[in-house]
């Protein structure tokens, strides 16, 4: 019986002292326990969330605080060591990976996502067809007025929102939609955040808003076959005139097949050398359960097939 009562003493001393015993590194977090910060472009907030929540209630002990940025921040968090994953629509260029590989790090990059850059109007603006020749004459300040594309338009100077100066959305205009050339300063400008763009196109009948597609989904819809009220989407042709019949929204089929002109990926960046919470979350996101969620969710996901159903566009 003592040396029974004697060995269950041993035991518990032993795990007392190993839970408070920290590793050399200050970390403290499993693969699926323990609090980390990450980080993640604002675009993506209401799927990141949702993943969180859910990745939370079936693991209870794990804790994730996400810092909603921007992207030119994200990067910047996991370059500082400040988080260990980080979610972007863009893979980590040479001089960021020789700086990690420099200092003994070799992160790893994940294709989450494939999502899509939506092009917003007031609801009193009819004219919802456009071309990405158009949007990049528009961005460019080379036309300012909605006459100079819609003749019979009664609306004014075009007035293009962005969700902010450093944000994946503005990259994207100046990199994919510009070819490089810099942004008009007249009738370009960038507000904070997503919300903040939906609200003032919903205010504003002369406005354009650039935004992730993401904050647009109707969560009462289960077909992912209609967006917001608040705005009205456009259509986009990669073709250099707009018609109904070459014109696209920003729905997952089009997706898919990359029939949208403005679509991106969205990448996992990670840093995890111990394989530990951040390396846990990212196995999450990237399982059936997690892709799942990124299916409901309106955008395309990297593994988990996409059933296409056939509909009439209005």
């Amino acid at each position: 019986m003592k040396r029974q009562f004697w060995l269950i003493s041993f035991c518990v001393l032993v795990a007392l002292t190993s839970c408070n015993r920290k590793p050399k590194d200050g970390f403290t977090d499993t693969y699926t326990s323990g609090v980390i910060s990450i980080a993640a472009d604002e675009s993506f907030q209401p799927i990141v969330q949702e993943e969180i929540d859910v990745f939370e209630g079936i693991y209870p002990l794990a804790g994730i605080v996400p810092r909603y940025t921007t992207e030119v921040d994200a990067v910047n968090l996991l370059l500082k060591d400040s988080v260990r994953l980080a979610i972007t629509t863009r893979t980590l260029t040479k001089e960021e990976m020789n700086s990690f590989h420099s200092r003994k790090f070799f992160p790893r990059e994940i294709k989450l996502a494939t999502d899509g850059l939506a092009l917003i109007v007031n609801r009193q603006n009819r004219d919802s067809l456009i071309s990405v020749r158009d949007i990049r004459r528009i961005l460019t300040g080379e036309v300012t007025s909605w006459k100079d594309i819609y003749p019979d338009s009664r609306l004014k100077d075009i007035s293009v929102v962005f969700d902010n100066p450093n944000s994946s959305t503005v990259r994207f205009a100046t990199d994919s939609i510009c070819g490089g050339k810099s942004l008009s300063t007249t009738n370009v400008k960038a507000l904070r955040t997503n919300r903040q763009v939906i609200n003032y196109v919903a205010q504003t009948p002369d406005a354009i808003g650039v935004i992730g597609v993401n904050w647009l989904g109707n969560r009462s819809d289960t077909t992912n076959l209609s967006f917001r009220d608040e705005v009205r989407v456009m259509s986009v042709s990669a073709e250099d005139i707009a018609t109904p019949e070459n014109s696209y929204k920003p729905y997952q089929a089009y997706l898919y097949y990359g029939d949208y002109p403005l679509a991106r990926p969205i990448y996992i960046l990670l840093n995890d050398p111990r394989s530990t919470l951040p390396w846990g979350f990212a196995s999450f996101l990237t399982s059936d359960r997690g892709q799942r969620i990124i299916l409901k969710s309106g955008l395309v996901p990297a593994t988990q097939p996409v059933r296409i159903v056939s509909v009439k566009d209005e």
